[in-house]
């Protein structure tokens, strides 16, 4: 994987960036669909390529790997082949999961032991374990193995933590380095900046991260309760340290307005499930505001989804239709809703970055910010 780091806004940290991996480029700053089980929920592939726009999709180690399992994916030939998406493919390393899952799992050096959410059975993740399930899985982009502490975390926890992840990761960099990708094209490692809330754990965690001296780098643990201006700050106080010729990714933030301020402090890569999440629950992103399709208020509404006279996805949606959609229960609602989003998500990022490269970015985040946050 190669970055190279194209423009950068005279006024802010924002960046413009081409990454380049084996299954094609990455036009940055990027936003990335999730796709849980090797699928974004409730979109062919096609809308992916076509109405989306998608640069890069992502999978979930911990449910891959419960399933359908590595060894269904192995005889396949890796993700790519038994999924069908010919572009890159980040996977994350189930440290988030174990975060969520903290009813049914325990945390020692050794790794974490968790049952599954399936049907309770125990399995156990070490770090050199989800490097090798990473491998089978086969993503362009593989996660390294972390704790996620709560956002409220009080700092001794955090602090304990943050060593068990600097741990692993050192455990991780070994692993990786010592195996080889399976299906004849590269795989990169991306280290994980943790330390809650505490600002001199994020600059401990971020000076370790940057020694790695990885493809890339990521932030994790935010989002995850703390107040909003406090994730600003620990995105602030990590990417004055982590290396600018390195592309930086934001996991899992958030809404719009996140992702825009996420842009304007040097970050790169985003994901999040609240575009599909959000859509399922008839809540839809549009470049004046957020809309629920389910209140009455749009019943003889027949323009687009976007107040701007076109939809993302197909300008022959209407607000009337899709809120008659969710009101008689229609799976295609779902769909067309969660499309929308992701169409919107890659399109906010794709004029962001065309206004770094112009030079006008602060100026026109700011008008966005403001529509952005509008409940219409």
């Amino acid at each position: 994987m190669k970055f190279e780091l194209q423009y950068t806004d005279s006024k802010t940290n924002a960046r413009a960036g081409l990454i380049s991996t084996d299954h094609g480029p990455i036009e940055t700053p990027i936003f990335m669909p999730v796709g849980t089980l090797g699928s974004v929920k409730g979109v062919h592939l096609h809308e992916l390529y076509d109405d989306i726009k998608a640069q890069i999709i992502l999978g979930n180690t911990y449910h891959l790997y419960l399933r359908p399992g590595t060894s269904v994916i192995e005889a396949a030939g890796g993700l790519h082949k038994f999924n069908g998406f010919n572009r890159p493919m980040l996977t994350d390393s189930g440290g988030f999961q174990v975060f969520s899952l903290a009813g049914i799992r325990k945390l020692r050096e050794e790794g974490a032991e968790f049952r599954s959410h399936i049907d309770g059975s125990k399995h156990f993740f070490s770090p050199e374990g989800v490097i090798d399930i990473e491998r089978s899985i086969g993503a362009d982009i593989m996660m390294a193995f972390d704790e996620c502490p709560p956002g409220t975390s009080d700092y001794e926890y955090s602090k304990k933590s943050l060593a068990l992840t600097e741990s692993w990761l050192d455990r991780c960099v070994k692993r990786f380095k010592e195996t080889e990708p399976k299906y004849g094209y590269e795989q990169s490692l991306f280290p994980i900046v943790q330390g809650c809330t505490y600002k001199d754990l994020r600059i401990r965690a971020a000076e370790n991260v940057a020694s790695k001296e990885m493809d890339g780098n990521a932030i994790g643990g935010l989002a995850v309760g703390e107040p909003t201006e406090v994730m600003y700050e620990m995105i602030e106080v990590v990417n004055a340290i982590l290396p600018k010729d390195k592309p930086r990714y934001l996991m899992g933030v958030g809404t719009p307005i996140n992702i825009l301020e996420g842009i304007e402090r040097g970050v790169d890569m985003f994901d999040c499930v609240m575009p599909t999440r959000n859509g399922r629950n008839a809540q839809i992103f549009t470049s004046h505001g957020i809309i629920n399709l389910r209140n009455k208020k749009w019943e003889m509404d027949f323009s687009p989804l976007d107040a701007e006279g076109t939809s993302y996805v197909d300008s022959t949606y209407t607000r009337a239709y899709v809120h008659h959609l969710f009101k008689a229960q229609e799976l295609l609602a779902l769909q067309i809703a969660s499309i929308h989003n992701l169409a919107f998500y890659l399109w906010l990022v794709g004029q962001a970055r065309q206004h770094i490269i112009a030079g006008d970015f602060s100026v026109w985040k700011a008008k966005m910010v403001d529509e952005l946050g509008r409940r219409l």
